[in-house]
This record gives C-alpha cells, sequence and structure tokens, in this order.
C-alpha cells in the first residue's frame, strides 16, 4: 500500500528543496513549499504551481505561523553558501535555532515526523577522517562560518 502525506518543505525554492519536492509531488503526496528566498528563487518552483497537491507559502520559519494537517517535515530552510549566510550571521543562526524550535513545535502540535537537514560542516575541519558517528568535531565557534556551523550543530 502506498500512503500519501501532507508534507512540510522548508526551503523548499532552494536547490535541494525543490529537487525534494519535485520527487514528493511526483511520490503523489500533498506537498506544503514554505520559503522567504533569502538564498532561493521562485523559478525553482514555478513548474509545481499548477499542481493540486501544492501549496506555496512565503514565510520565514523564524516566524512560521501554519495551520495545516501536516504528517511529515523536511527542514531545509538556511542558506547554504558563505557568500549568503556570510552576509545576516545573527539570521543566519536564528534560521537555524529558532526555525528548528518552531518545526519541533509544529511537528509536536500534528505528531509529525521530522528529517532535519544537516551538513559536514558540523564537523569543522576535522583533525581525523572519515568521522566516526562519535566524533564531535573541530569547529571554530567563533569563526566567520561559525554562524552556519554552529547553526546546524544547536539544529
Amino acid at each position: 500500500m502506498n500512503n500519501k502525506y501532507n508534507i512540510l518543505v522548508t526551503g523548499g525554492a532552494g536547490f535541494l528543496g525543490s529537487h525534494l519536492c519535485d520527487k514528493l509531488l511526483s511520490d503523489g503526496h500533498y506537498v506544503i513549499c514554505i520559503d522567504n528566498f533569502h538564498s532561493s528563487s521562485m523559478t525553482n518552483i514555478k513548474k509545481f504551481k499548477e499542481k493540486s497537491n501544492f501549496i506555496f507559502i512565503e514565510q520565514d520559519i523564524c516566524n512560521l505561523d501554519i495551520d495545516l494537517k501536516i504528517d511529515q517535515i523536511y527542514n531545509l530552510a538556511c542558506p547554504a553558501s558563505p557568500i549568503h549566510y556570510q552576509l545576516d550571521p545573527v539570521k543566519t543562526i536564528q534560521t537555524n535555532v529558532l526555525g528548528a524550535v518552531n518545526i519541533l513545535e509544529l511537528a509536536r502540535k500534528n505528531k509529525a515526523k521530522i528529517l532535519q537537514a544537516s551538513t559536514s560542516e558540523v564537523y569543522g575541519d576535522p583533525i581525523k577522517s572519515p568521522q566516526k558517528e562519535n566524533y564531535w568535531g573541530n569547529v571554530n565557534p567563533i569563526g566567520v562560518r561559525a554562524c552556519y556551523d554552529e547553526g546546524k550543530r544547536a539544529a
């Protein structure tokens, strides 16, 4: 049996998010895409706008306000490129930390499952490679990349 779900994709207009939306839509799921276009583009999701199982909400997950039934959440919201996340380091860490808190609350209310997207950057400049799951990393908590690295670690 192939279950169909109401799935929220945060950062859904980004590169990875839009490809995830495409896959979920092609599998017949109902997709709610949220994005604030900080580092993404409407062009990435334009082809989904006419689909009956797709809703786009322009919103920042730091101020999440959704009253829809959600079964699953894929949290991909955050600028991933240094050129984008270093423009506003405070906003970057807020997106990761406050965004994760808001997503967790939404999941709790809906009894939804979450996939939290992360990055190898949580390991920083690794002292050993490959890293095992118990490796704590070598992240510079005050460096120029810290807003992204530490934000992802906190999320």
